[in-house]
């Protein structure tokens, strides 16, 4: 299935953790929804959670539904990247081939090296979310995350943009930002 334009939406919102981008991903349901399309959102780290909750259960510890213990996450995906590079990128794109969605969304590209290139070859679009230092800090703050790491996105700079928005206003002014990009993109 394909878009008004025939065309499928696929969309990689990236950022620090904190900025905006599952509120953006939440956006751009919206937008596909309002519009009649079809979407669906698909995780490079669905792996990594998976993995992430046998660890938990393994231990006999108890992890809040959502949860990210970003510290073990990364030790994972440094793992399974170094088995195996492409890992990540591999598993995406399969479980990819398996969604018919007008507009796709990613929002946990963080990888500029093997998973963006993956992204970029199946015709996705980057957007980029920012926003104030301590505004992002006030965020990370109120989430149940048990630990917090900025390591995954040391090199988020070497992934290049399509756009850019900043997350510092209001959600309505936001909202009109995302669906504006990805008007332009339809």
């Amino acid at each position: 299935m394909s878009t008004a334009s025939g065309r499928t939406l696929r969309v990689s919102v990236i950022g620090l953790s904190g900025a905006g981008k599952s509120t953006c991903a939440s956006m751009i349901e919206e937008f596909a929804r309002e519009r009649g399309l079809s979407h669906t959102r698909v995780k490079l780290a669905a792996p990594l959670y998976d993995l992430q909750a046998e660890v938990y259960r393994t231990a006999g510890a108890e992890l809040a539904a959502g949860a990210q213990d970003q510290l073990l996450m990364e030790a994972l995906a440094g793992a399974l990247r170094r088995i195996r590079p492409a890992s990540l990128a591999d598993d995406f794109t399969r479980r990819l081939a398996g969604t018919d969605a007008d507009v796709v969304i990613n929002d946990d590209l963080r990888d500029p090296h093997v998973d963006a290139p993956a992204l970029r070859a199946q015709g996705f679009r980057v957007l980029r979310i920012v926003c104030d230092e301590g505004l992002r800090q006030k965020r990370l703050a109120e989430r149940g995350d048990p630990t917090r790491a900025d390591a995954s996105t040391r090199e988020l700079d070497r992934i290049e943009p399509d756009a850019v928005l900043d997350n510092g206003a209001d959600l309505d002014t936001y909202r009109t930002a995302v669906h504006q990009v990805l008007e332009g993109w339809l």
